[in-house]
């Protein structure tokens, strides 16, 4: 595997040269408040914009190019949501309150960009909608109903991710995106072959009853590493009940999964002793769709960590795995490394982390 660098903890609460921290500048002039919690702005440079030209096609009906070569012009809106103010926290880092203002920060920006004729819409009342000076915008002040929001972290540098302070983002679009699009074609074949069920939480309950991939469950949610994983330490949060996104959340609810985040974050960071990287994703219902797309739709949370050995060594897709989607490391030694080495506690610090003999457990168990 490559070696990377170990993600460094000993970085200042506050950086005068970060365009995330409270009261600082960012890349386009306009000054951060001073905020203590979450703070959300439309992104600087964007990646999809609100107002884009279309696509124009230059080949001939009947050519290939016609029949091979598909493309169309996406609009959206895209956020930053700083998750802390201090400059030195990750998601690991935060208390369950901290994390469960994330949450309803998430919830909030969501309810905005749900269409009315969704049956999303019965879900909440508008005393949910979030005030407009948050500067959200919602669906009725866009030039369009957006189809999906994609709320997603990446966290590390080995993932991407340019600045450490504690932020996420959240992409409105036009369109619904591929992989949440295959995984909803999946859920309704599910649903409309077993009488109604719901394949996810079918899911949850079969792995709570096994408990052979299971990383942590509450009431509401289960943790597992999927029987389908790719990556290593791969995890999902899934709701234990049928949930089609954020907005039929509880309260209770909403803090039980934010324990879930929580037990999840750290046991990633306690497992090599490192801020762990990896790639976080929101999977829900689409922001407009039919009936049966938006109740087919079933929250979870997936996590894409790439770290196998050590803090330092970092696996790709390569080799077999363009013929096998699996990985050098089986599902039961992850669970054998979570019972020994993934002790979390409610109130666990990087200054107080079990030690554990993971790197003797992994060469023993690699196959």
């Amino acid at each position: 595997g490559q070696q990377e660098a170990a993600s460094k903890t000993n970085l200042p609460s506050y950086d005068p040269s970060c365009y995330l921290c409270p009261g600082n500048k960012r890349a386009q002039g306009e000054v951060n408040p001073k905020y203590k919690n979450t703070y959300v702005f439309v992104n600087d440079y964007s990646a999809i914009k609100e107002v884009q030209n279309g696509y124009t096609r230059y080949d001939v009906d009947g050519s290939l190019s016609s029949l091979l070569l598909r493309a169309e012009a996406v609009t959206g809106k895209c956020y930053v949501i700083a998750f802390a103010a201090a400059h030195d926290l990750t998601l690991a880092d935060l208390s369950l309150p901290e994390i469960l203002a994330v949450i309803d920060t998430w919830t909030e920006i969501y309810t905005a960009h749900i269409s009315p004729l969704s049956p999303l819409s019965r879900a909440f009342s508008p005393t949910v909608l979030p005030p407009a000076s948050h500067g959200y915008g919602t669906a009725s002040h866009n030039k369009e109903q957006y189809r999906y929001m994609q709320i997603f972290e990446n966290k590390g540098a080995a993932m991407g991710c340019s600045n450490p302070h504690p932020h996420g983002q959240i992409w409105t679009t036009s369109c619904l995106p591929e992989e949440p699009g295959l995984e909803l074609d999946q859920l309704i074949k599910y649903k409309q072959e077993q009488g109604g069920l719901n394949m996810l939480e079918d899911y949850a309950s079969l792995e709570s009853e096994k408990k052979e991939r299971l990383v942590f469950e509450n009431k509401a949610f289960v943790a597992v590493c999927p029987w389908w994983g790719t990556w290593p330490f791969e995890v999902m949060i899934i709701a234990r009940q049928h949930k089609r996104a954020l907005v039929d959340l509880e309260k209770g609810e909403r803090q039980e999964l934010a324990e879930a985040i929580a037990e999840v974050t750290k046991r990633y960071d306690n497992l090599f002793e490192t801020q762990f990287p990896y790639s976080m994703g929101v999977h829900q219902a689409p922001l407009t769709g039919t009936d049966i797309e938006i109740n087919a739709s079933h929250l979870h949370i997936h996590f894409f960590p790439p770290l196998l050995r050590s803090a330092t060594v970092r696996k790709f897709l390569v080799g077999l795995v363009f013929a096998f989607s699996s990985w050098y490391i089986t599902v039961r030694l992850i669970i054998e490394i979570d019972t020994r080495c993934w002790q979390s506690r409610k109130e666990i610090s990087r200054l107080n982390k079990p030690q554990c003999d993971y790197a003797i457990v992994v060469e023993n168990c690699i196959e």
